[in-house]
């Protein structure tokens, strides 16, 4: 099956084209947003599988904008009824003032097949990886005292249709694999996690090697922690380590760089491109065109073909991260981030994949350089405040670092600043950046979507660290 048709079940794709021609073109900009989106997700917990959930949904989403208000309706049932019910919406909105907005630029290019990885391999399967995991990990090691294992996956199809006529389609799938690990050693017990995934099918983490690896990084970081020691606190250099460390990046700056909070004034970012914002060397970009990682789409969701966005250079802002209202409203270009949770949400600019370059520092050789401080390499969760761009991210593996040499491992640490200054404290930057393994969600506005960060090992001159040590 054309995956397109399941869009289109119980209507015609040009009355599509001609409900939208006929509730939008009043507008400057808006879209028929179609979808349909399988879901599922496994729980193995305790040597059995514990949970077990499938979903299938389909609806749309009505959008229309003029000047910078915007009405939206949703419904899940694509049929020309509903969508002539919430076109009902749309009236509250002024009839359009200027030009309408052109359309998205057109493109050839389809990063997934149609093949959808929930319906290529059969519910056993699945359990039986599951079950495959949790009694490797149980023999690598007598301390290991529980194992838990998630694996989901999802497929989607969306379609987007305007006014004017143009259409764009994206197939987008996704999968993803954790493994967590609480080794127990006298009365202590301390946790290890990893996990990873992307735009691929499961073929890849049905791979020995691929969930083997899952094991190991976890247990070894279960292990790691059961030796830790109570984290230092105070100000003090900090490295950090390469990959997912950029999660820290995202949420501190990343989120500062959208166009809403740029356009509104909120954003500690607004008003100042062409100023430098962050250390000589630092160069910021995001690319949502990278083959299979987790923030990757041929599309944004208004139909905007992905790119690669530089947003800082050399530490000099050069842009933001844009959705068509937004870079609309402020004279710019859309930059293919106008991302939305589902067709029940409407499109907000958000990041895809955001990372850090790498530089020319030999990754050991920063840590020579602290005498005192410590190696952060893998975080937990984190809160940061977007207005001011101040942050509290917890550490799950972190490392003292004295005299110029790693030293025991760390526990309860906590990393305290705010995105703008750190990105100007920047005073290393490691030739080995890594994309992460491909498990970020980001969280904004109530909304949720996949995202991938990245960046190299970097070293920044002064960071607070909240600890436990008397």
């Amino acid at each position: 099956m054309n995956p397109r048709d399941l869009l289109y079940r119980s209507l015609d794709p040009a009355q599509a084209a001609a409900l939208a021609a006929r509730h939008l073109s009043a507008h400057d900009d808006g879209e028929l947003y179609l979808q349909h989106k399988v879901t599922e997700a496994f729980g193995f917990d305790d040597g059995r599988l514990k949970t077990a959930d499938f979903n299938t949904a389909s609806g749309f989403g009505l959008r229309g904008v003029t000047g910078e208000t915007t009405a939206f309706a949703h419904a899940n049932e694509i049929s020309a009824a509903a969508i002539e019910r919430a076109a009902q919406t749309l009236k509250l909105l002024d009839a359009a003032k200027g030009l309408a907005a052109t359309p998205p630029p057109r493109t050839n290019r389809s990063m997934y097949g149609s093949e959808d990885p929930l319906s290529a391999l059969p519910f056993a399967k699945k359990v039986e990886l599951c079950q495959a995991i949790d009694a490797a990990a149980r023999a690598r090691d007598p301390r290991v005292a529980q194992v838990s294992v998630a694996l989901s996956g999802s497929w989607s199809v969306v379609e987007i249709v305007r006014a004017d006529g143009f259409v764009a389609t994206d197939v987008r799938p996704l999968v993803r694999l954790n493994v967590s690990i609480v080794a127990k050693q006298g009365d202590r017990r301390e946790t290890g996690s990893f996990g990873l995934g992307g735009r691929y099918l499961y073929d890849h983490l049905f791979e020995p090697a691929t969930w083997n690896r899952a094991i190991d990084e976890a247990l070894r970081q279960a292990l790691v922690n059961l030796e830790s020691v109570p984290a230092p606190a105070g100000e003090m250099p900090v490295v950090l380590g390469p990959g997912w460390c950029g999660v820290l990046l995202h949420e501190a700056v990343g989120h500062g760089l959208e166009g809403d909070f740029n356009r509104k004034g909120t954003s500690a970012f607004s008003g100042r491109i062409g100023e430098r914002v962050a250390a000589p060397g630092v160069t910021v970009v995001d690319e949502g065109a990278i083959e299979n990682r987790r923030g990757s789409l041929s599309i944004d969701d208004e139909g905007t073909p992905t790119s690669r966005t530089v947003l800082i250079e050399d530490g000099i802002l050069k842009g933001y991260l844009q959705d068509r209202l937004n870079a609309r409203l402020m004279g710019m270009e859309p930059t293919g981030n106008g991302r939305r949770e589902s067709f029940a949400h409407a499109p907000m600019p958000r990041m895809t994949n955001t990372f850090m370059l790498g530089g020319q520092d030999d990754p050991g050789e920063l840590i020579t350089r602290v005498k005192d401080g410590i190696f952060a390499k893998s975080f937990g969760g984190g809160q940061v405040d977007i207005t001011s761009g101040k942050f509290v991210f917890s550490c799950t593996e972190a490392y003292r670092i004295e005299g110029g040499k790693l030293g025991a491992p760390i526990k309860g640490a906590t990393l305290i600043g705010d995105g703008p200054s750190v990105l100007t404290r920047v005073k290393g930057i490691g030739n080995d950046m890594a994309l992460d393994e491909g498990v970020g969600i980001c969280g904004k506005g109530g909304q949720s979507v996949p995202a991938g960060v990245g960046q190299p090992t970097l070293l920044i001159d002064g960071l607070t660290v909240g600890g436990t040590a008397a």
